[in-house]
């Protein structure tokens, strides 16, 4: 009896112990530790090999580091290990839909059907996932009617979303309008998202997103101040922020601040995974004339992704 109770006791501490993995990795995930988190989901699969949520997570780190295959596969283990979870569904469409953006004609239609019965898939499984939902809609608003796209299907997906996530369904339907170029209606409903949110820096964010579209820049930067002043946590929104700058190449001082906060922030997001981050910091760096912190930042993203192989390149180009 006292050997069972040992070997149960046993048991359940390496479950404990495994579950411990999975809650470091997962901080892991949203501060941009690829190398660490990987690692550590290795040997969970070495020694559980039908852990779906594993498998989940290490899909997650090669989408950051950008290996699509090896993301779309990872996500299909998870998949079909836990076939009814909705988020896991969700992600794999996402991989699919980020490889089906890299490849031929062909091979994208092909994709894109598979990307949207997986967004259907994860909606069904799960009929208030917001971020389900958003994608769903994203799908429909962007993809060809014969591959399952429609701004009808769009608007209903956001009928949907106004129920319990009345911003996302207002950036949704900002999105069906710019695809209708009525910017006018667009403009109004990034706003409502803006105004719908309790938390609104993500969507001033949205909305500095449009006016560089638009090429509205003054605008946009208000927007992006915006953004940052509402997010008083240094979060996401101020990668985001940053990101709206340097792609308009306006206000980089103000970019680098961002970036700057948000990497010295404990509220990071896998959305903007430091490695990514200091990328794009290096770029502003060069951009601002000082080519040693830029080459820094590089040392740094390789230090927490040795995958991520835009880094490495640039790296090797000497920028």
């Amino acid at each position: 009896m006292f050997r069972f109770l040992s070997f149960s006791l046993l048991l359940c501490v390496c479950a404990m112990a495994k579950a411990d993995v999975l809650d470091t990795v997962r901080r892991d995930l949203d501060h941009g530790h690829a190398n660490e988190g990987l690692n550590a989901l290795n040997l969970v699969l070495s020694s559980q090999p039908q852990n779906a949520e594993a498998y989940n997570l290490q899909c997650r780190f090669y989408l950051q580091e950008e290996q699509w295959d090896k993301a779309i596969h990872a996500c299909q283990s998870a998949v079909g290990l836990a076939p009814e979870n909705s988020n896991y569904h969700l992600w794999l469409g996402r991989a699919l839909g980020e490889k089906a953006d890299r490849v031929n004609f062909v091979a994208a239609f092909r994709m894109a059907r598979q990307v949207r019965q997986e967004f259907e898939t994860a909606v069904r499984l799960d009929p208030r996932n917001a971020e389900a939902l958003s994608d769903l809609g994203e799908f429909y608003v962007d993809a060809p009617a014969m591959v399952g796209g429609g701004l009808d299907k769009a608007g209903r997906t956001a009928q949907q979303l106004e129920a319990f996530a009345p911003g996302r369904a207002h950036t949704l339907r900002a999105r069906m309008a710019e695809e209708q170029k009525d910017f006018t209606r667009a403009e109004q409903e990034y706003k409502a998202a803006v105004a719908a949110e309790k938390d609104p820096a993500e969507a001033w964010m949205d909305l500095a997103s449009f006016y560089r579209r638009r090429q509205r820049w003054d605008a946009m930067e208000q927007a992006v101040r915006a953004g940052a002043a509402a997010d008083t946590r240094h979060g996401v929104a101020l990668a985001d922020g940053a990101s709206v700058l340097l792609r308009a190449g306006r206000d980089l001082p103000l970019a680098r601040q961002l970036m700057e906060q948000y990497l010295a922030s404990p509220n990071k997001s896998e959305g903007a995974p430091a490695f990514q981050v200091r990328m794009q910091l290096s770029k502003v760096l060069m951009a601002l004339g000082d080519p040693q912190g830029a080459q820094q930042q590089l040392a740094e993203a390789q230090g927490l992704a040795k995958d991520y192989l835009p880094a490495a390149q640039a790296t090797n180009s000497g920028r």
